[in-house]
């Protein structure tokens, strides 16, 4: 999936947490926009057709279809408006179809932790790329503490979150550079260097974090509306703001 995934269980079973990865592996296979022969890029290339799609890939892009709508276009795994140089000769835009990676990661997790029950843990933390999903207490400890990167200082955490059962999503410019663009202007937003989502799924979290970040300065704003979900916003001037029910512990 592009990304260090960690597992990390404080429980003395299972002893075999091998088909855990085997999800993951198989979740990159299908959903990959680097790899041909996934499903997406056959999609995305026009060889495989909507209806030939696997239930799970349908289902995941009709929830991103969901997600688009209800963050006002700001989270859309559809591609962006090229620059001129990629327009061709007919004057048709060149595009790159969709790439849903910005929900599946999350959408993966959630579905590796019910994996993770299944096979009696009760007390684990996936880590996916820096989004978590966390269940049970860091034993011994009763909960886990999650500490969130500071997008300037790296080295140091700019919260700490304490749960027991919660999906934490984060989106910056931390690793990869301006990657994440506001979809109606296609250019990058300005004002905010990063926004943690929290709540009952990570990849409604991870979705929600996007579409705020992609929003710049009035991300804030919308995160209050958000229901069942808590949210952490990091201003360009490092001015933070939380909405009322974030989990922050005392660090």
């Amino acid at each position: 999936m592009g990304m260090p995934i960690e597992v990390d269980l404080r429980d003395e079973t299972p002893s075999d947490i091998e088909p855990v990865f085997d999800w993951f592996r198989e979740v990159d296979s299908v959903f990959s926009t680097y790899k041909a022969e996934s499903q997406i890029s056959r999609f995305n290339s026009g060889s495989l057709a909507e209806g030939d799609l696997d239930t799970p890939v349908r289902d995941v892009l009709r929830r991103c279809e969901e997600l688009r709508e209800v963050t006002d276009g700001y989270f859309d795994v559809r591609s962006l408006p090229l620059p001129l140089s990629l327009i061709d000769s007919s004057g048709q835009t060149i595009t790159h179809g969709i790439d849903p990676s910005g929900y599946v990661k999350g959408w993966a997790v959630d579905r590796a932790a019910d994996q993770l029950r299944g096979l009696g843990a009760r007390n684990f933390l996936i880590n996916a790329g820096g989004d978590l999903r966390v269940a049970g207490g860091a034993l011994p400890q009763a909960s886990w503490r999650v500490g969130i990167q500071h997008p300037l200082e790296l080295d140091k955490t700019a919260a700490v979150v304490e749960a027991n059962d919660l999906a934490v999503a984060t989106s910056g410019e931390y690793i990869r550079g301006r990657h994440i663009l506001n979809p109606h202007t296609a250019r990058a937003p300005e004002g905010v260097l990063s926004v943690t989502v929290v709540g009952p799924d990570l990849g409604e979290a991870d979705a929600y974090a996007t579409a705020a970040f992609a929003m710049g300065d009035e991300g804030p704003r919308w995160t209050m509306s958000l229901d069942g979900y808590q949210a952490m916003t990091i201003l360009a001037h490092e001015l933070v703001l939380y909405t009322p029910g974030f989990p922050r512990a005392e660090e």
